[in-house]
C-alpha cells in the first residue's frame, strides 16, 4: 500500500532527536483541554512519519519496537485518540486526521525545542550576545584586544558596544567600563590607574615635570564638563590652579590637535594619550604633573545576576589586558619634552 512521507523540520540523525528528550513536557493548550505532550513522544511520532514502520523508527532512534508502541500508546492517550492506522506486518503505518494535527503543531514544538537546546549549548559554550558600556579612552586602547580575544575563542559570539553617557547606570548592559566607581547593585574591579598628564608644545616648560600651580591662569584645551573631565577640574582647583578653558571638544584627537596649533595646553589621562601616540609626535611635549592627579579605570558588572560564561571570560580577558597595557605603559621612558641643551 503506498505511504506518503510528511516533511518535518526534525534532523534525522538521531543525536540531535535524543536532546530533544533532555526537556521533559511542553503544556500544549487544545481546544480546552490541556494535555501534557513528552518532546521525545512528538520526535518518535515523526521518525515514524519518516521511516514508515515502527521497527525502522525504532532502528533510527536506538529503541525496540516495543519501547516505540509504548511511546505512541503514551501520546495517543495524551491526546486522547489514535495518532497512526496500524495495518499490521512490514506494511508502512498511515497517519490519522487527529495524528496530522498532532504532528503540525508538534513539528513547531519540536523545533522551537531544538533552537532553546541549541541556545543552552552556545550560552554554555560561551557563544552568545554581550553588552558592554564602554568610554572613548577604553575603546581605543583596552576593549579591541578584548574584542579580538573573545572572538577569537568564540566566533559565533555577539558583542554590542554602547558609549556610556554621564553618571551610567548597568541597566541591560553586561558589563561598564567607566573611570570612576558607579552607584547601584553592582561589582566592580580596579583595572588600573591612569594618571593624568600636561600636553603642550615643544619649548613650553623646560624639562622634568612640572608644578599643577604653574598652570594658574593659563589657557587651555579641555574635553567637555562630563565625566572625568570635572573631577580633574577640581582637582586643579584643589591644587590652586585655575586654567582659562579656551577651547572644549569630546574629542581626544581634537585636543590635541588644537595644541598644535597654539590655542592652549591639556591635561589628558596617559591612556587617552597612549590611544593618539602623542609620545611620537614632534609637535607636541609630554609632561608629568605635581601633584599628579589620577583616575582609576573600573570594569563593573551586576552584582544580582549570574553572568554568562562569556561575561565571565571578557571580565578576565579584560582583567589581563589591562594589567599589560599598565605594564606597558610604565616601562615606557618618562614623557619626552623639548630638549634644552
Amino acid at each position: 500500500m503506498p505511504w506518503v512521507v510528511m516533511s518535518t523540520t526534525l534532523d534525522p540523525r538521531s543525536h540531535r532527536e535524543k536532546r530533544l528528550f533532555s526537556i521533559k513536557a511542553i503544556a500544549i493548550s487544545y481546544t480546552s483541554l490541556v494535555v501534557d505532550v513528552e518532546l521525545r513522544h512528538l520526535a518518535t511520532m515523526a521518525a515514524i512519519v519518516e521511516e514508515g514502520t515502527f521497527g525502522r523508527a525504532g532502528a533510527r532512534l536506538g529503541y525496540t519496537q516495543s519501547t516505540i508502541s509504548q511511546q505512541i500508546a503514551a501520546l495517543e492517550k495524551s491526546v486522547g485518540g489514535p495518532v497512526f492506522e496500524r495495518p499490521g506486518g512490514p506494511r508502512p503505518v498511515r497517519i490519522t486526521p487527529l495524528g496530522a494535527v498532532v504532528l503540525e503543531h508538534g513539528r513547531d514544538l519540536l523545533a522551537k525545542a531544538e533552537a532553546l537546546a541549541d541556545a543552552v549549548e552556545r550560552f554554555k559554550a560561551g557563544d552568545g550576545r554581550i553588552d558592554i558600556g564602554t568610554f572613548q579612552s577604553v575603546s581605543n586602547v583596552i576593549l579591541p584586544s578584548v574584542v579580538r580575544r573573545l572572538r577569537d575563542e568564540h566566533p559565533g559570539c555577539e558583542i554590542r558596544l554602547s558609549e556610556v553617557p554621564e553618571d551610567p547606570q548597568m541597566g541591560d548592559l553586561d558589563l561598564l567600563f567607566y573611570d570612576r566607581q558607579v552607584d547601584g547593585d553592582v561589582e566592580h574591579v580596579r583595572l588600573l590607574d591612569d594618571p593624568y598628564l600636561l600636553v603642550t608644545r615643544p619649548g613650553d616648560f623646560p624639562d622634568g615635570p612640572v608644578p599643577l600651580k604653574r598652570l594658574d591662569d593659563r589657557p587651555m584645551v579641555g574635553c567637555h564638563p562630563t565625566c572625568d573631565q570635572a573631577w580633574m577640574e577640581r582637582a586643579l582647583i584643589d591644587a590652586g590652579a585655575r586654567p582659562r578653558i579656551v577651547f572644549r571638544s569630546p574629542g581626544n584627537e581634537t585636543i590635541l590637535s588644537m595644541v598644535r596649533a597654539g590655542l592652549g595646553w591639556a591635561v589628558l589621562p596617559r591612556l587617552a594619550l597612549h590611544g593618539s601616540d602623542a609620545r611620537s609626535d614632534d609637535r607636541l611635549s609630554v609632561h608629568e604633573l605635581r601633584p599628579t592627579p589620577t583616575r582609576g579605570i573600573y570594569l563593573h558588572w551586576p552584582a544580582t545576576s549570574s553572568q554568562s560564561p562569556l561575561a565571565l571570560q571578557a571580565i578576565k580577558i579584560a582583567t589581563e589586558i589591562a594589567a599589560e597595557v599598565s605594564a606597558d605603559l610604565t616601562e615606557r621612558p618618562r614623557p619626552r619634552t623639548a630638549d634644552h641643551s
